[in-house]
């Protein structure tokens, strides 16, 4: 005998993708205070001309904004979305600096290291796209746990000397009497 069971959609928050943008706007937060604070340094460190400080700056802004967004709301998914498209605007830049600055390796090693924060990026921003996906859940609010109705499970897990009854005439119950008590270790001696 089957039982239809009542079921309807709900969607879910996907706790993880969210717990993982909440670190990805704390990092924002600390990169875009680095590239506001040490624009100059980081621009020589990648083999920039110090007037290439400026274009840190406002990644730097842009950084701060996302992670603002990213910390202060309660829809994260398009500030993740507007992370991942900063990566890809960073490692356009990268590869520029690359090409063109003194200092090619540094380049390659940071833009290496924004790869792989892009890819973080880009994953959590599509465990955060599964909240608008639908799940089926299903109605058990009439079960109650018990194999038998309430009624005729009352009392049947009662000890043997509280019944005054053997396990063998509960019959089918037998298994669902309590068990004796194990003995006492002093009288084991």
């Amino acid at each position: 005998m089957s039982l239809t069971r009542e079921q309807y959609e709900e969607y879910r928050r996907n706790f993880p993708a969210r717990k993982s943008a909440r670190r990805m706007g704390w990092m924002s937060v600390g990169l875009g205070v680095a590239q506001l604070c040490l624009a100059a340094p980081m621009a020589r460190t990648l083999g920039l001309p110090s007037a290439a400080g400026m274009l840190l700056r406002m990644c730097g802004m842009r950084e701060l904004a996302t992670g603002a967004g990213l910390l202060l709301t309660d829809k994260p998914e398009p500030w993740m979305k507007a992370r991942v498209a900063g990566d890809a605007l960073d490692l356009g830049c990268l590869g520029l600096a690359a090409q063109f600055g003194n200092k090619p390796l540094n380049a390659v090693l940071a833009a290496g290291s924004v790869a792989g924060i892009a890819a973080m990026d880009w994953k959590c921003s599509k465990g955060l796209e599964t909240e608008h996906q639908p799940h089926k859940v299903y109605d058990y609010s009439d079960r109650s746990g018990f194999p038998k109705p309430a009624s005729q499970m009352r009392g049947i897990a009662t000890s043997e000397k509280d019944r005054g009854q053997s396990g063998a005439d509960l019959g089918e119950n037998a298994e669902l009497v309590t068990p004796k008590a194990p003995p006492d270790p002093g009288e084991l001696v």
